[in-house]
C-alpha cells in the first residue's frame, strides 16, 4: 500500500486516543513509535465534542512523532460498529460483445453496479469488500484482471454506517492536520490481528471490551457476518465504583486498575486497600472482594446482553469459540466470568509487540495490520465508492505498471465510476434468515 513501509494507526477510542507508528518489512510489523492521550470528546464510541477530540489526537500524534522521529501526515483510522449494517450485494457488467481482456476499468464498473441501491439519507457507504468474481459463469475468482471474458460479475459485502459517525471522524482528523489514508471497520480490522487463519475461516466470536462500549463480532469464512454493540464498557465499571464507594472518578479508575478483579469468588475478603471518600479526611478501608462484587455485577450485565444477541444470531456454536480483547480484559478473572455466562471456552488476545503487551493496544495495531493486508483488487474496487471518499482513494490506488500503461494508452482518467441512474426496487432482507444461512 503506497511506496512507504511506514504505517500509522489512529484509534479514536472513548477513553483514550492511541497512535501507533510501525514499519512493515517482509511481513513483519516493527513498532517504532506510540502515543496515547486521555480522550474527553467521545461518549459510547461516538465523537460528541470535535474540539476536545482534535486536541487529544494532536497530543497523541505529537507523542508518537517524537518517539518515532518522523512527521506524521497520513493515518489509518477505524469506524466503530455502532449501527453498522452488513449487506450482501452483487453486480454484473458486460465486458464486450466479444471476449476481451478484463481490466481495472471493468472491475471498477462491476463494483459500481453492485453499489446501485437506495440508501437512506442518513447512511453512508464505508466499504465494499469483494467476495468473489465470476467470469462467464466461472466462479471463485479473486482477481479477474488479465482474464478473457464477455460477462463479469461481483459478489461482495457492503458496509454502511451513519453519516454522522463518518463525518465527525473525518472532521476531527482533518482539523488535527492529518489525512486519512484509509478507513477500516474496527471489528473487521481486529479480526485480522487477533484471530488465526483457521479461526477466521471456521468461525469465531470476537469480543472487544472497550472503555465506552462493548462489541461482539462474528467472523466466519473470513468475513464479518454480524456485530452487536452494547453501549456499556469500562467507563461504566469505573462509574459504579465511584458511586458505590463515594470517591472521585479518577480515584475509582485507579482503584479498578490496581485492585480490580472480575469475579468476586477469586478476590480476597481479607486483603483491603484505602479509598479516599468525598467529604471525609480519613480514607476508608475496602476489601478486594467488595470491589470485585461491584465489577462483576456490571460485567455480568454486559455479557448477558451480548450473549442474548449472539444466541439470536445462532453464532455461539462456531468452532473457534470466543476470543476477547480490549482494555477491560486486563481485569484478572474475566475469562472465567465470561465462560460462565457464555457457557463456551473463552480466550484472551494480547498483542506480543514489545512495549504494547496490553489488550488496550489491540485496536490501534489492528488498523496497521488491516492496511498492510489490502490487495490491489481491493483498492481497485474501493475506487468505485462514492465521490466523498476521493481523499481516501487517492492514497489507496496502486495499480500494476502494466495496467497503468494500458490505462495511459487509452487516455483513461482514474476517477471513481459513477453508479448508473437505474432505479432498483428496495429489497427487504430477512436478517435472521440471512444470518442463519451464513452459519450453515
Amino acid at each position: 500500500m503506497g511506496k512507504s513501509d511506514i504505517y500509522v494507526g489512529l484509534d479514536v477510542g472513548t477513553t483514550s486516543i492511541k497512535v501507533i507508528v510501525a514499519e512493515y518489512v517482509k511481513g513483519q510489523m516493527n513498532v517504532i513509535g506510540v502515543g496515547s492521550e486521555r480522550s474527553e470528546g467521545l461518549s459510547r464510541g461516538v465523537i460528541v465534542d470535535i474540539d476536545k477530540t482534535v486536541a487529544a489526537i494532536q497530543s497523541a500524534v505529537h507523542q508518537a512523532e517524537q518517539k518515532a522521529n518522523i512527521q506524521i501526515e497520513e493515518v489509518v483510522t477505524g469506524i466503530p460498529a455502532t449501527m453498522l449494517q452488513i449487506e450482501p450485494v452483487q453486480g454484473m457488467v458486460k465486458v464486450g460483445d466479444q471476449a476481451k481482456e478484463i481490466s481495472s476499468d471493468d472491475v471498477r464498473e462491476v463494483a459500481a453496479a453492485a453499489l446501485v441501491r437506495n440508501l437512506p439519507p442518513e447512511r453512508e457507504i464505508i466499504n465494499l469488500i469483494p467476495d468473489e468474481f465470476i467470469v462467464d459463469g466461472f466462479d471463485g475468482i479473486k482477481d479477474p484482471r488479465g482474464m478473457i471474458g464477455v460477462r463479469l460479475e461481483l459478489h461482495g459485502i457492503l458496509f454502511t454506517a451513519p453519516k454522522t459517525i463518518i463525518h465527525n471522524t473525518e472532521k476531527c482528523i482533518e482539523k488535527a492536520g492529518l489525512k486519512i489514508k484509509t478507513f477500516a471497520i474496527n471489528p473487521l480490522a481486529l479480526a485480522q490481528l487477533a484471530l488465526s487463519d483457521g479461526e477466521r475461516d471456521f468461525g469465531t466470536v470476537l469480543i472487544d471490551l472497550g472503555g465506552g462500549q462493548s462489541t461482539a463480532s462474528v467472523i466466519h469464512d473470513n468475513k464479518l457476518k454480524f456485530t452487536s454493540v452494547d453501549q456499556e464498557g469500562g467507563e461504566y465499571i469505573t462509574k459504579d465504583i465511584s458511586v458505590v464507594l463515594n470517591t472521585t472518578f479518577a480515584n475509582a479508575e485507579k482503584i479498578k486498575r490496581d485492585y480490580g478483579v472480575a469475579m468476586a469468588d477469586e478476590a480476597s475478603e481479607t486483603e483491603t486497600f484505602p479509598v479516599k471518600i468525598v467529604g471525609q479526611d480519613q480514607p476508608k478501608m475496602i476489601s478486594e472482594k467488595y470491589l470485585a462484587e461491584i465489577i462483576e455485577a456490571r460485567l455480568t450485565q454486559i455479557f448477558e446482553r451480548l450473549n442474548h444477541s449472539l444466541q439470536m444470531a445462532n453464532a455461539l456454536d462456531l468452532p473457534g469459540g470466543i476470543i476477547m480483547t480490549g482494555g477491560v480484559t486486563a481485569l484478572p478473572g474475566i475469562t472465567d466470568l465470561a465462560s460462565r455466562i457464555f457457557k463456551r471456552p473463552v480466550k484472551l488476545y494480547i498483542p506480543n509487540q514489545m512495549g504494547l503487551r496490553h489488550p488496550s493496544f489491540s485496536q490501534a495495531l489492528s488498523l496497521i495490520k488491516y492496511a498492510t493486508q489490502l490487495t490491489e483488487v481491493d483498492m481497485v474496487v474501493a475506487s468505485a465508492l462514492p465521490v466523498n471518499a476521493d481523499h481516501v482513494l487517492d492514497n489507496l490506488m496502486q495499480v500494476s505498471e502494466n495496467d497503468a500503461e494500458v490505462d495511459a494508452e487509452e487516455n483513461y482518467e482514474m476517477t471513481p465510476a459513477k453508479p448508473k441512474k437505474k432505479k432498483k426496487k428496495n429489497e427487504k432482507i430477512n436478517l435472521r434468515h440471512w444470518f442463519d444461512s451464513f452459519f450453515d
